[in-house]
Formats: C-alpha cells, sequence, structure tokens
C-alpha cells in the first residue's frame, strides 16, 4: 500500500487532538513511515482536502486516515467515496467516536495507529455506506447514521454551545447533552410523519425522531441499532413515536445497552432504500453534522468503502451462531 495521508482536525475534542497528532506524528518519525499531513482550518475542509488528496493521487492506492472525532471522518468520506483507490483509517481524537466503537478502534491513539498499520499490509474491508438525497437533489454520505427531529436538533443546540469547550476541558463534555436535551425536551414540537422502507409505507402522528443507521453507536455511544451491520447490505431504522416527555428521558436511559427497542413505542426496520416526510419540516443530521431539512431519501451503498479497520462485531456474532450455547 502507498503512502498515508493525515487529515488532521485540531480541534477535535476541544484541540485535544492536536496532542493527539503530536503522538501520532511522533511514532510515525521513528518508525520511518512515509507521510503527509494536513490541518484542517474550517467547517468542510476535511472533504475539500479529501476530494484534492483522492484527485491528485493519479489512482495509486493511498490511505486516508482522518485524526479528530466522528465529523471529520463524515467530510473526509464525502470528498473521497468517489475514488475507489482510497482506503479510509481513523484515528480517534473527538469527542462521539462512533466509528472507532463500532469498529473497535482503540480509543488509545498509538493503539490506534498500530491496527492502521498493520491492516493496510492486508486486503481492505469494503463496508455499506448510506446516501441521503433531498429534495434540492443534494446528495450527502454517512457511514454510522443520519437522523432527523428531536436528536438532531439536540446535536446542533450542544455543537453550537459555548457550553461544550468549557465541559469538555473538564472532561465532562457528555453533560452538556443531557443539558440540551432537557432544554430541547419541553420546546420540541413532535410532528405526524410518513416513513417508506422498501417500497413499504408506515404513518406516525407523532415522532420525536427518526434515525436511520448503517453500525450500532450513535451520539457518543449509544446502541441505537444494535443489529446493524455496516456490511450486510441493509440500513437499520428506528422510529421513536408517541411518547410523554417523562418516558422520552427513560427511553435514552436504556439506549445506551439498546433496551429501548423493548418500548412499544420504538419501532425498527430493516431495508434498502428508506424515505422520510414528516408534516412540518424536520432538522436532519448524518454523522452528527447538520445537512438540512425533511423530506428526504436515503438509500444504502452496499460495499463502496474500503477501510483500514476490523469489524469485530460481525465477528462475534458469528462466534455465537456456531457455538449457540
Amino acid at each position: 500500500m502507498g503512502k498515508i495521508y493525515f487529515i488532521v482536525n485540531p480541534r477535535a475534542g476541544n484541540g485535544r487532538c492536536q496532542i493527539v497528532w503530536n503522538k501520532i506524528e511522533m511514532e510515525l518519525q521513528e518508525k520511518h513511515i512515509a507521510y503527509l499531513a494536513f490541518f484542517t482550518e474550517y467547517p468542510g475542509h476535511a472533504k475539500e482536502l479529501a476530494q484534492s488528496i483522492a484527485k491528485n493521487s493519479d489512482g495509486a492506492d493511498i490511505v486516508l486516515a482522518a485524526v479528530g472525532g466522528d465529523g471529520t471522518l463524515h467530510e473526509m468520506i464525502n470528498g473521497a467515496v468517489a475514488y475507489q483507490n482510497v482506503r479510509i483509517g481513523f484515528i480517534p481524537g473527538g469527542s462521539g467516536n462512533d466509528f472507532s466503537r463500532g469498529f473497535s478502534i482503540p480509543k488509545n491513539p498509538l493503539n490506534a495507529l498500530t491496527i492502521l498499520l498493520r491492516q493496510r499490509k492486508s486486503l481492505p474491508r469494503y463496508i455499506d455506506i448510506g446516501k441521503i438525497v433531498n429534495e434540492q437533489q443534494h446528495e450527502t454520505y454517512f457511514v454510522n447514521n443520519m437522523g432527523a427531529g428531536f436528536d438532531a436538533l439536540v446535536s446542533d443546540a450542544a455543537n453550537s454551545s459555548p457550553l461544550k469547550g468549557i465541559l469538555n476541558r473538564l472532561s465532562i463534555g457528555r453533560l452538556i447533552y443531557v443539558y440540551i436535551l432537557l432544554k430541547t425536551l419541553v420546546s420540541f414540537r413532535r410532528s405526524p410523519l410518513e416513513l417508506t422502507v422498501d417500497g413499504k409505507e408506515y404513518r406516525f402522528n407523532s415522532v420525536w425522531f427518526v434515525t436511520v443507521s448503517n453500525q450500532p453507536f450513535y451520539g457518543g455511544g449509544m446502541k441505537i441499532a444494535p443489529d446493524a451491520m455496516p456490511d450486510d447490505g441493509l440500513l437499520n431504522v428506528t422510529v421513536v413515536h408517541s411518547l410523554p416527555r417523562w418516558k422520552l428521558l427513560l427511553v435514552f436511559g436504556t439506549v445506551f445497552y439498546g433496551g429501548h427497542l423493548r418500548f412499544k413505542e420504538v419501532d425498527s426496520f430493516k431495508g434498502r432504500t428508506v424515505t422520510i416526510n414528516s408534516a412540518s419540516p424536520y432538522m436532519v443530521h448524518a454523522d452528527g453534522e447538520i445537512i438540512g431539512k425533511t423530506p428526504i431519501q436515503v438509500q444504502v451503498c452496499p460495499a463502496v468503502l474500503p477501510i483500514s479497520a476490523r469489524n469485530l462485531h460481525r465477528e462475534e456474532r458469528d462466534v455465537k451462531e456456531m457455538n449457540p450455547g
């Protein structure tokens, strides 16, 4: 495999990602590994950098690794998805890092680098990604999940809150999501919603949010779709609806271990194509990044993204199926 290109977001994790990169760079130099590093300076820059690097690679096989959070990875993938010679890697340096959870990438940056270097010597693993198309026919890709409604509103408010940086510095960054969730809970207006999964229509009268998942984790460790597999050619849809406000809090309390699926007000589906249309436009996020509002169309793009990571969740499931006792 050719040279490794790193796209680093030094502001990820409230600036801690710069420290992560310093450790990575020192290790690369000690191992005499050829690399190039590029640093993001503004929102959307990782996408621009990825597209430029991929385009100028002239078809040669390269590894393109994000050093940052899920947002940095999201941008990078959207810039490189059209280039099959680009293998994707990830060094977690943000606050959410759901991709690293889904693919068992270690939190320790040096351990994550070890896996990246080891995996680039073997054949890439191809995974699915999701594609979102809005009313203006603008396309956005996601690797973890997308959501419409309450969760997107909370994500947007939390990411733009000045409190997030303060709490991150105190290593209690998750509290911002609790604060914003409680604040948004009071004012959020639920809407009727029409959902179509592989041509079958479903109607819900009072929807809090809908998520479409490619892997189990979202929102910084919540197991929103426990059975989601990123290489099965399917997307997992979760709809939370018809809940009083107090019960929504109860649902959020169980989502970290997948217990929310036991509630009758939580419906789940699997499919290849999904449409979401709410009576009142809902805010939409992709991998935690706000991209617009409903209505939208979503479809799976099977086995299109080569990555340098293992999927231990599938391996563990296969072992359980072989040894059910």
